[in-house]
């Protein structure tokens, strides 16, 4: 559970993080009609455009018995059944989000100015106020320059706050995403995501539909392309080399990647596996799958009903998929379907992104 830790000590030794204490949600839906009627709306729904459907299906989601990466928050594995959705091909992308600010004037988490009062509720008592110099819209980066690790559980040695970095500064206020496209859109938070859903008649995926899209025609692989590690490089924007010092690009990139630069799953769905993690709607809880009573049929799963983190307990987590291009068999090993890992409401970076999913109701409703 790399990741919320790193904001914990980033945040303790002043590199501050931005903190947002409203949490709203997307537009769930209800799964209440008759097969007959769901078969019908969806007859009657053109697909989006930039998005494919996603079928019905029972699968198994968690670790899979010969995953040898398979945490303890995987377990077990238990079969579920997801109705049928549409979902976005790519990690919603710069351009996307432009437009929804561009048509909204809306700004993101990264770029606001932080107000400390807010912060220290979602830190431990008696956190010390890092000084004003620290306190200023950012976000998270990697430190592309580190080049020895002394404890590898030191995780500030890869990760740096940097003042300026937000969705147009990926890289910080220096750099652009001119250019940039079709990369995913970064340094986003969960509560940015939900702004963008609104505002596009989306909403985010559960873990339990991520991971039914995930596995395309499957029903029961490690891999968004079936259980061979081998082709990992091949079909996922990974780290190679010697985490976090020497970073390889035998897959073609050594950082982020723009999407569609890897072959799509069975069913059309690009870079579901590596490049950005993604965030999902489901509360992160390490014990979920470990209380549910998986001898009565499990449908539509929406995950925990709270979020449960013994390394993070101050703040509010979701759960995000897929791991990012900082992955690696050494570390994290994320980019299997089953991983995941927990992400604060209010937190970036730049490895993170997401995308979305509509029902047939929901566009239905718009129409």
């Amino acid at each position: 559970m790399y990741y919320q830790n790193i904001k914990k000590n980033l945040a303790y030794f002043s590199l501050a993080l931005v903190l947002f204490s409203s949490v709203s949600s997307c537009k769930k839906e209800e799964h209440k009609k008759a097969p007959e009627a769901k078969a019908d709306l969806t007859s009657k729904i053109e697909t989006p455009e930039g998005m494919v459907w996603v079928e019905e299906k029972t699968f198994l989601q968690g670790a899979k018995e010969s995953d040898n990466y398979a945490m303890s928050r995987e377990k077990p594995a238990h079969w579920v059944t997801v109705d049928g959705f549409f979902m976005d091909i790519t990690e919603v992308t710069n351009k996307q989000f432009k437009a929804f600010v561009e048509a909204t004037n809306y700004i993101t988490i990264a770029e606001r100015e932080i107000d400390w009062e807010e912060m220290k509720k979602e830190l431990p008592p008696n956190t010390p106020k890092p000084h004003d110099s620290i306190l200023q819209p950012g976000s998270l980066i990697f430190n592309k320059s580190v080049n020895a690790v002394v404890n590898m559980e030191n995780y500030g040695q890869w990760w740096t706050w940097r003042t300026g970095a937000d969705w147009k500064h990926p890289e910080g206020p220096e750099s652009s995403i001119e250019g940039k496209d079709n990369y995913p859109v970064v340094h986003v938070a969960y509560q940015d995501a939900l702004a963008y859903c609104e505002w596009a008649n989306r909403r985010l995926p559960t873990e339990a539909e991520w991971e039914s899209a995930a596995q395309g025609k499957n029903t029961n692989t490690i891999f968004t392309w079936g259980n061979d590690a081998a082709k990992l490089d091949a079909h996922a924007n990974t780290w190679q080399g010697v985490f976090p010092t020497r970073n390889e690009p035998q897959d073609g990139f050594e950082f982020i990647s723009p999407v569609k630069s890897y072959p799509a799953n069975s069913i059309g769905l690009y870079d579901m596996a590596g490049n950005v993690w993604e965030i999902t709607s489901d509360f992160f809880n390490v014990k979920h799958y470990s209380e549910l009573d998986s001898s009565k049929p499990i449908v539509n799963p929406k995950g925990a009903e709270t979020h449960f983190n013994p390394n993070n307990p101050y703040q509010v987590e979701h759960v995000m998929k897929g791991g990012s291009f900082l992955c690696h068999a050494s570390y994290c090993a994320s980019f299997r379907i089953s991983a995941k890992m927990g992400v604060s409401v209010d937190s970036g970076s730049d490895h993170m992104g997401f995308r979305t999913v509509a029902t047939p109701q929901m566009l239905a409703s718009n129409e």
